[in-house]
């Protein structure tokens, strides 16, 4: 392994060695490899022509506090198992993100089981990832639809929905036209709209079924889109008269929205929670993250900021002041009142620590408790979630 290690964005061969790679690297085919294709940035790295590491990006928009924010997901990146141990991945990180944000990207997301990589390089997650599984049996006998309308397939006035949905809280993706054509051909999915009579469509559920060896199906939602309670509560009765197909429903990582509808609603709670690795956010230029994220319109805040700069080897002083619904993020030479990490400064900016306490507790350092608590105010208009994959 004398041979020089040269990045390089992927053509039409190195697309097809990458391709393989990834299956040899994973144990199995990366489907999204060939699907992401005409949507997705992949830059690979090479020793003496051949592929050795890679990683797909998106740039898409991401909803924070109500406002689309350019980011950089990666997704399906791998090192060859020969070529582990020697820090190729982190350099493989540093050249997948910077075409993106050369196109703009102004923050990053990830979802990795590699947390303590991802953090040694920035990212840090913002929330608790869960997939539920509950008895179809228990849906039935604890909710009902009363006068919901379901109809079946995907509408423009759906797909509407999702995107109003979406900005309600605080890490959705802005889907853009190809998306959902490409979650439906990866997963096989099903799509049902919930409307009342004579009303625009006020839920929307997609799944996916596989049938059982012996008799029945298993059935996993993968969209959970409800505008109101009454809707949610009609969706899951929608789930639970699939009881003579289908023993559990279980609903994917992340699928299920952070609210307590199905906590509330069942009559005996006996649903189970299966911890998942979390998406993980990155702040590539604060400045910039923040002048475009949605801010509260009734808040007027000023915070002195010590911030731990892009690279990790040092601190930069800021002014964070808000008013009405917009915010900056300028350079100070005053004393801070609050001090974060990076990896702090993206949980605080998906609106991840919902109290001072909680942030404390994370290890953010403060003044006094005022100081901190204006600041954590300020992000938690919206909760975080993320329900979409790449």
């Amino acid at each position: 392994m004398n041979q020089q290690v040269t990045f390089t964005t992927a053509d039409s061969d190195l697309w097809e060695q990458y391709d393989q790679l990834a299956a040899r690297a994973y144990g199995h085919p990366i489907p999204d490899v060939t699907h992401l294709r005409e949507h997705a940035d992949l830059q690979v790295a090479l020793r003496g022509g051949r592929v050795v590491a890679g990683g797909l990006g998106l740039l898409v928009d991401q909803f924070f506090g109500g406002a689309p924010v350019s980011s950089a997901c990666l997704g399906d990146g791998c090192v060859a198992p020969e070529e582990r141990g020697d820090h190729l991945a982190t350099d493989m990180v540093t050249e997948r993100l910077r075409p993106l944000i050369d196109r703009g990207a102004v923050i990053s997301t990830i979802v990795t089981s590699s947390t303590g990589y991802a953090r040694r390089l920035g990212w840090e997650a913002p929330v608790d990832v869960l997939a539920w599984a509950v008895a179809t049996d228990d849906l039935k006998k604890s909710f009902t639809g009363e006068d919901f309308e379901v109809e079946h397939g995907l509408t423009d006035e759906a797909e509407a929905l999702q995107h109003e949905l979406a900005r309600q809280w605080n890490g959705p993706v802005h889907r853009p036209a190809w998306w959902t054509r490409w979650k439906q051909d990866k997963s096989n999915l099903t799509a049902y709209r919930f409307t009342r009579p004579g009303l625009p469509a006020a839920g929307l559920l997609t799944l996916t079924t596989k049938r059982h060896e012996r008799h029945g199906m298993s059935l996993v939602v993968h969209d959970f889109w409800a505008a109101s309670q009454p809707t949610a509560a009609a969706m899951l009765a929608f789930l639970g008269r699939h009881n003579t197909r289908a023993r559990t429903i279980t609903f994917r990582r992340g699928a299920l929205p952070p609210y307590p509808t199905l906590l509330h609603g069942l009559r005996h709670h006996r649903a189970t929670a299966e911890s998942w690795h979390p998406w993980m956010l990155r702040i590539l230029d604060a400045p910039k993250a923040i002048r475009l994220r949605g801010w509260p319109t009734d808040l007027t805040a000023t915070v002195r900021l010590e911030i731990e700069n892009t690279t990790g080897e040092g601190w930069d002083r800021w002014l964070l002041h808000i008013k009405n619904g917009s915010a900056d993020l300028t350079p100070t030479s005053a004393p801070s009142q609050v001090t974060l990490s990076r990896r702090q400064l993206a949980v605080w900016y998906a609106g991840g620590y919902r109290t001072a306490t909680s942030a404390r507790m994370a290890g953010i350092q403060a003044v006094s408790d005022q100081a901190l608590a204006n600041l954590i105010r300020s992000t938690i208009e919206y909760e975080p979630w993320l329900p979409d994959h790449f």
